[in-house]
């Protein structure tokens, strides 16, 4: 059974929330580099579409959850609001406009669904998808979402601590990082049937932490959002959440967690390594080469002429963080 709602997908432009400048910057490297977005091709605004309005079967059907709601992580900031958060994002497995994930991701599916974690570990794990919500007692966390395209969100994820999956595994001390790996279905991500559509990149998307930042309580893996389960645009079924990074950090439909000795790979940096670190901490004075992240434009309840601009914090207001980069430059290490 799909998901069924009477909510409306907002009408969204980039203008309404992303600088032109920034986010034509940022796809000019793809151009640059032979490719057009999706949007060129596929995308028609997402705005007729609500979420998923049939009767067939689809095993990320959106169900609400039971979670508990830690005061240290209800922070004051306004909240984003759902419709804006489900149909404005990046996952360019589904297309590189902004509305091509919530167009092209409704009939996405994966029956059976599993999640390994390998690699140096004493006890190698395999999850089904039932897995991930018995197995892990949720809570929710309302995180900032920073953007490397300099807009941002608030948003509340519902999810479980990254250390303790990988606690789970039990960790070999030679391990020193954590490397993911999304999904790759080309049947049913058009990205990944096309360099051309999927933005150019070497797919399956890859992302990596150091193990401390894994294993610090503010890395979540995420199950849900605003109350229920993930839909397939935002990460379904379970997606990283890191909210001190830049968001492309955070990587989505994870299906691998391997833990290795050496730095892994991830997929921006290999794509643009002198604008695109391993690191990706949100940091206001480390500028991306083609625009400025001393500002950004928190997506709230503005409309069109909502400008919305405030300071951008480093480590996007979490400086519990810091301790981890101690006598790191983080103008080298970006």
């Amino acid at each position: 059974m799909r998901l069924k709602s009477n909510k409306t997908v907002s009408r969204l432009t980039d203008n309404d929330v992303t600088d032109e400048r920034t986010y034509l910057n940022r796809r000019q490297l793809l151009k640059s580099m032979g490719f057009v977005g999706a949007g060129a091709l596929l995308s028609q605004s997402a705005q007729g579409i609500g979420w998923f309005d049939d009767d067939d079967e689809n095993v990320f059907e959106r169900r609400d959850l039971s979670f508990t709601q830690p005061d240290q992580f209800q922070i004051n900031d306004t909240v984003t609001p759902e419709v804006k958060s489900t149909s404005y994002n990046n996952f360019y497995e589904f297309g590189t406009d902004k509305g091509d994930p919530a167009e092209n991701a409704q009939d996405f599916t994966v029956d059976p669904w599993s999640l390994t974690i390998d690699g140096l570990v004493e006890k190698p794990i395999t999850l089904s998808y039932d897995d991930l919500f018995k197995r892990f007692d949720l809570e929710e966390r309302i995180y900032r979402l920073r953007c490397v395209e300099a807009w941002s969100m608030v948003i509340p994820w519902i999810g479980f601590e990254l250390a303790n999956i990988l606690q789970q595994a039990k960790p070999l001390s030679r391990a020193k990082f954590v490397a993911f790996q999304t999904l790759y279905d080309p049947e049913q991500m058009p990205g990944q049937r096309s360099r051309f559509v999927g933005g150019g990149v070497d797919y399956p998307y890859v992302e990596g932490l150091r193990l401390d930042e894994a294993m610090h309580s503010l890395s979540i893996l995420s199950v849900g959002m605003y109350g229920k389960t993930l839909p397939p645009q935002n990460g379904a079924p379970i997606r990283l959440v890191v909210p001190w990074k830049y968001g492309f950090k955070s990587i989505k439909s994870i299906v691998r967690i391997t833990l290795t000795e050496q730095m892994p790979p991830t997929t921006w940096n290999r794509l643009a390594p002198q604008e695109y670190g391993f690191y990706a901490n949100v940091n206001p004075k480390v500028d991306h080469p083609r625009w400025s992240q001393a500002r950004e434009r928190r997506i709230t309840t503005g409309g069109l002429l909502a400008r919305n601009r405030i300071e951008t914090q480093m480590f996007n207001g979490y400086p519990e963080v810091a301790p981890l980069y101690s006598g790191m430059d983080l103008s080298r290490f970006y």
